[in-house]
């Protein structure tokens, strides 16, 4: 199972990088438009925004079940491992509590963009597939948020005391 879920970040990081790596080359496609032709590309404020927004989200997902995230343990680090096993749970659900309430909003939020027609401004392209991407992000946040929850819960993971690089050395 573990193996299957580190499969899935990965595929995730690379989803999250690429949806990066063409919200940059978009802005400098319409930068050098801009500057060199005096013609940018319509929409690349819009889409490079949205795009931002799907990177960010599912890169989230990775940081859900990772845990890579901005964390201070001054306190859990001086505790038996029995009651930092306890409070690991409490921050995991919490973060799943607040990641279920994004999802269920960004949900209302594509909704709403497709009730109305919401299209970018210059070539009027609907923005609700794009927002529909940025909201499979955050379900599948709460997918890994879930899976860490449940191997934490069952003693088969938890936060390391350290982060460690690529190569397994504590940074």
């Amino acid at each position: 199972m573990i193996r299957a879920l580190e499969k899935f970040c990965q595929w995730v990081e690379v989803l999250a990088g690429l949806l990066l790596g063409a919200v940059t080359i978009l802005i400098v496609i319409s930068a050098m438009g801009r500057y060199l032709f005096t013609w940018p590309v319509p929409d690349a404020f819009d889409l490079s925004r949205l795009l931002v927004g799907a990177g960010i989200m599912w890169g989230f997902a990775s940081v859900g079940y990772r845990g890579g995230h901005i964390k201070v343990d001054l306190f859990a680090e001086m505790m038996s491992p029995k009651v930092r096993r306890i409070v690991d749970i409490f921050a995991w659900a919490m973060l799943l509590f607040f990641v279920v309430l994004l999802t269920w909003k960004m949900f209302e939020r594509v909704e709403s963009a497709m009730r109305s027609n919401e299209a970018t401004f210059d070539l009027r392209i609907a923005v609700w597939p794009i927002m529909a991407i940025i909201w499979a992000g955050t379900a599948a946040t709460i997918f890994t948020v879930v899976m860490r929850l449940y191997l934490i819960a069952t003693g088969r993971g938890e936060l390391e005391h350290a982060e460690k690089n690529e190569f397994g050395d504590e940074i």
